[in-house]
């Protein structure tokens, strides 16, 4: 019976792993072998078409004498602001939501609908939006609110709030859905008892829901800090990082040392610094939620 038992374990084994193997090959030849591969470019000054030189910390030395780095590293960190807003609203919508109400179901759908469309599509629908001829400024312009249209994204003071909106706009339904699923398996009987013992509904929900919360409030800060920090779409469609560097994030900014300036291997070594703040900022999260009981119900 053991060997029969082991037998079907074995082809059970083989049998995952012929399903994995598509998803891993995929994963093994886009995103393993890229990064090994600029683990080894960051040192070099490669050419496309002349000679490539091995430079060693050169590429490092370099970024850490340019300004326009220090404004992308700026600028990225400061996206970080996005991360305490989009939990703050995603749990109060996450309340909201978890109601029994009739059509409930289309409104939690029509939230979430922005996470499962395109950030480049998102991105130009909000371009047209902050357009000088856009929504916004006509219907300004219609109360008579200003006489000349706003350049929401040619304006170095609101560009870069106009990009963090619109990261919050299509983040919200994603973090939403994760607090609803986390509120809706809160027992009830928890919540009935403290009804009953005289606790109105905001404490019910500081005292009891939100402390139980704090797995998911980990979770969700931690993605969160990572892609705001990785942040590139709407960058790239609506800003290009103006105006004057105002919206240069690093990701960006790595981007167009290698696809316009073909400084490939000073690209590589921005990427590195990117991946360096984003573990420290991710540490940062991690140990405050680990100090904070995050990942139990203490």
């Amino acid at each position: 019976m053991t060997g029969k038992h082991s037998s079907v374990q074995r082809r059970q084994t083989l049998k995952a792993y012929g399903f994995m193997t598509p998803a891993l090959i995929i994963i093994i030849l886009f995103t393993i072998i890229p990064i090994i591969g600029s683990l080894v470019l960051m040192f070099y000054d490669y050419s496309v078409l002349g000679q490539t030189k091995f430079v060693g910390l050169k590429n490092f030395v370099k970024a850490f004498h340019d300004r326009v780095f220090w404004i992308s590293i700026k600028n990225s960190v400061i996206f970080v602001v996005v991360v305490p807003i989009i939990q703050i609203l995603s749990i109060l919508l996450a309340v909201l939501v978890n109601k029994k109400l009739p059509g409930i179901g289309i409104f939690r759908t029509l939230f979430y609908i922005p996470v499962v469309t395109s950030m480049v599509a998102v991105s130009i629908m909000w371009g047209f939006i902050f357009d000088t001829s856009g929504i916004i400024n006509t219907a300004l312009k219609e109360w008579k609110v200003i006489s000349m249209p706003l350049g929401f994204l040619s304006d170095k003071n609101t560009a870069m709030i106009c990009l963090m909106f619109i990261t919050i706009w299509q983040g919200l339904g994603y973090y939403m859905m994760m607090y609803l699923a986390g509120l809706q398996g809160i027992p009830q009987e928890l919540c009935e008892a403290a009804t009953i013992d005289g606790a109105n509904a905001v404490k019910v929900f500081t005292r009891i829901k939100l402390p139980m919360l704090k797995p998911y409030i980990w979770f969700c800060s931690l993605n969160s800090v990572i892609s705001a920090i990785g942040v590139f779409d709407v960058v790239f469609v609506l800003t290009k990082g103006g105006p004057n560097d105002a919206t240069m994030v690093i990701n960006y900014y790595s981007y167009t040392k290698a696809f316009s300036d073909f400084q490939f291997g000073y690209a590589a070594a921005i990427g590195a610094v990117q991946a360096v703040v984003t573990t420290m900022l991710s540490i940062v999260v991690f140990v405050y939620g680990k100090r904070g009981g995050m990942t139990n119900n203490e």
